[in-house]
């Protein structure tokens, strides 16, 4: 298959001629990559069960791993649900349309190749006017994972897209470089209390102003168990990973530092390539390895924005072991570490 790459050209002025045939695909069945404001996603038409299938092979995505609608408006969410809890009406209002993903009981037309097996759909309203065009233009919500090979790092760049998926879709839209960078918050307003299923940049504390209490479901909080059935993308398998082995190093920062330049140099006395995660408040005290900044603690959203990008950095240059440092655990830091940690396998070291 010939994957064709489209140039959008100002996506605050979009042209419908831009955007005319990756609708077409999508409603045909077919596959197109496009850009949201978390990372790009890899579409097919949510309602089309053979389409979906599409998605899991291009990705090599295991088939009870739910995939998300993305809709327009809030009246293309109506027929996808079989009601809208208060708790969802609250948060949309609040977040849509943004980086927060929903779960609701599902209606009858949402096949289940869609929702991973079972009786609920994952739901949002992207913000990025791209991915709002496309979906209005092609006429049907549309079902997007990140656009990239399954565990590995999800793509911020149209080029990272291009990497994993040339010649397995039809078409990839490049809308430049995300502006988040890390996967939509999910939450299941399914049952009487909303419960966080996977931490992004609506955070916990922004959930909780609007929504009241939610709980967090354990498998963010540790490595899942085998029987887990994912309610949600991200929750059960290994994701976000990097080819070399990343360990992630948390305790006093000095400690850290010390700790990382004494195990970078030990690899690279065993002949081994060396990659190093830090912030620009730490980075001139690194001394070994490939040494990459994720942006600055004092803004967390920069080290969202940079975090993939860098992972993807360290196997563009085939290095073996990659040492981070971690981040705090509200906020957005939340979201961080949660991709972190699994990006990592857990491999976690205190000092």
């Amino acid at each position: 298959m010939e994957t064709k790459l489209i140039k959008i050209q100002d996506s605050e002025w979009i042209k419908d001629e831009e955007l005319a045939e990756a609708a077409r695909i999508i409603r045909e069945g077919g596959l197109v990559a496009f850009p949201t404001e978390t990372v790009y996603g890899l579409g097919a038409n949510a309602l089309n069960e053979d389409a979906a299938r599409k998605i899991y092979a291009a990705k090599g995505r295991p088939s009870d791993n739910p995939l998300i609608a993305h809709i327009s408006c809030m009246k293309e969410l109506e027929p996808l649900v079989k009601e809208i809890p208060e708790a969802g009406r609250k948060l949309a209002k609040a977040y849509w349309p943004g980086p927060l993903t929903m779960v609701f009981p599902k209606s009858g037309i949402v096949p289940y190749g869609t929702t991973g097996g079972l009786d609920t759909v994952a739901v949002r309203m992207p913000s990025d006017p791209v991915a709002a065009r496309l979906i209005a233009m092609s006429g049907v919500p549309i079902a997007a994972p990140s656009a990239n090979t399954s565990g590995r790092p999800s793509p911020t760049t149209a080029q990272h897209v291009w990497q994993d998926m040339n010649g397995k879709i039809e078409m990839i839209l490049d809308g430049g470089p995300v502006g988040i960078g890390v996967e939509s918050t999910i939450v299941d307003v399914s049952g009487p209390v909303p419960v966080l299923l996977r931490p992004g940049a609506v955070t916990m504390e922004m959930l909780e102003a609007v929504a009241g209490h939610v709980e967090i479901d354990p498998a963010i909080q540790g490595p899942p168990r085998e029987d887990l059935r994912p309610k949600a993308p991200g929750m059960k398998y290994r994701h976000y990973a990097p080819h070399g082995d990343l360990i992630l190093l948390e305790g006093g920062l000095n400690d850290v530092v010390e700790q990382i330049n004494r195990l970078s140099r030990e690899r690279e006395e065993e002949g081994c390539r060396v990659g190093v995660i830090c912030t620009d408040e730490t980075r001139a005290r690194y001394h070994y390895g490939e040494i990459r900044s994720v942006g600055q603690r004092s803004r967390e959203e920069t080290i969202a924005h940079n975090l993939f990008a860098v992972l993807r950095e360290f196997d563009d240059l085939g290095v073996d072991y990659i040492y981070s440092e971690s981040f705090s655990r509200d906020h957005l830091g939340q979201a961080i570490m949660n991709r972190l940690t699994k990006a990592a396998g857990y491999h976690v070291i205190h000092v």
